[in-house]
């Protein structure tokens, strides 16, 4: 997924009408939100959840976006999409970038569509962006995307190195700089290409709005080491479920090395494995390593010690226990009223 912040979307109301949805005269309705890190269960209680509760999901996960890509993005399976409607899987393809801006707006709009319909809306996912966009109302900064500019902020990061780069945004933009790790060169170069271009700062063009969502987060999250074995477990389901046939078939239809969804987790490493770079076995070394990192991250997203998140352990806590929580949330919105929980 690139970094990118254009242009913001609103929400349909259910007559079809273009409102944006965290405008004051939405009532505050509730919102389910599901976070935490790869492999830790959230599909499972997600899914419990919304069978329990008349809800649907709705995905925030960056790589879940694309068509296609299923094995290696983990996706959910035929069998769980038809107990449980999901969206924003499988939207657009693989060489299709997707904005942060338009995942918010479609977002924002299925949310609208389903209080109109009197669902449950789970906001599940592990990508601490798209999650943060909607659950904080982020404002995006509508600065379109300048392929030169970025092509030349890359060659710097090249030959001056990722931390000379993010040095020149703090200069510029040091709220920005503060949270952008300097590894993740491309959102350094889009804060500085919103910078550059409109000549104000990334940080402040990013005002939130939030939304009018009653919101409870739930984070789940699982002893490290037991992460970690759950992590190698789904690694070593996918490739016995074809994930390096899956590659194989992107590339045969054409989608190219170099393209952000064919550099993510998994397919980067696959691929250095078919082009003959390194062994099946070291590629699979490599997810796994490079995965157990990804979490590291997302739990810098979803921090354990954020008191807007409660934190279940899947293994410790029952699930009644959850769906009890969940229950008594929802009945504080008044929504057992309006039709939303039958």
């Amino acid at each position: 997924m690139r970094d990118e912040m254009e242009h913001g979307q609103v929400g349909m109301s259910a007559d079809g009408e273009g409102i944006d949805p965290r405008s004051p005269a939405f009532v505050r309705v509730p919102l389910v939100v599901i976070v935490g890190p790869t492999a830790a269960g959230k599909t499972a209680l997600s899914v419990q959840l919304a069978a329990a509760l008349n809800g649907e999901i709705i995905s925030a996960d960056s790589r879940q976006i694309y068509r296609g890509m299923d094995i290696g993005a983990a996706k959910v399976t035929a069998a769980e999409r038809t107990g449980v409607p999901h969206h924003l899987l499988d939207i657009v393809d693989p060489d299709r970038a997707l904005t942060l801006a338009e995942y918010q707006g479609m977002a924002y709009a299925v949310i609208d569509a389903l209080h109109a319909r009197g669902r449950v809306p789970f906001l599940v996912g592990g990508a601490g962006q798209y999650v943060h966009a909607v659950v904080e109302g982020w404002g995006i900064p509508k600065v379109a995307p300048h392929p030169e500019l970025r092509a030349e902020l890359a060659a710097e990061a090249e030959t001056e190195g990722a931390e000379a780069l993010h040095a020149r945004l703090a200069a510029l933009d040091p709220a920005a700089a503060a949270r952008i790790d300097h590894r993740n060169v491309r959102r350094v170069i889009r804060a500085l290409e919103v910078c550059l271009v409109s000549g104000q700062p990334i940080s402040e063009l990013q005002r939130k709005t939030p939304p009018p969502y009653r919101i409870l987060q739930i984070g789940v999250t699982r002893p490290r080491p037991e992460l970690y074995a759950r992590i190698d477990a789904r690694i070593n389901r996918m490739i016995a479920d074809g994930l390096v046939a899956e590659v194989e078939r992107l590339v045969a239809a054409g989608y190219d090395w170099q393209l952000p969804a064919m550099s993510g987790l998994g397919y980067r490493q696959i691929g250095q494995h078919l082009r003959g770079e390194i062994g099946l076995d070291d590629a699979v070394a490599l997810i796994k390593q490079q995965t157990r990192r990804f979490v590291q991250q997302q739990y810098t997203w979803f921090r354990l010690d954020d008191p807007a998140i409660y934190w279940v352990d899947p293994g410790v806590m029952p699930f009644e226990t959850v769906l009890a929580m969940v229950r008594d949330f929802l009945g504080e919105t008044s929504i057992q009223a309006s039709g939303l929980l039958r």
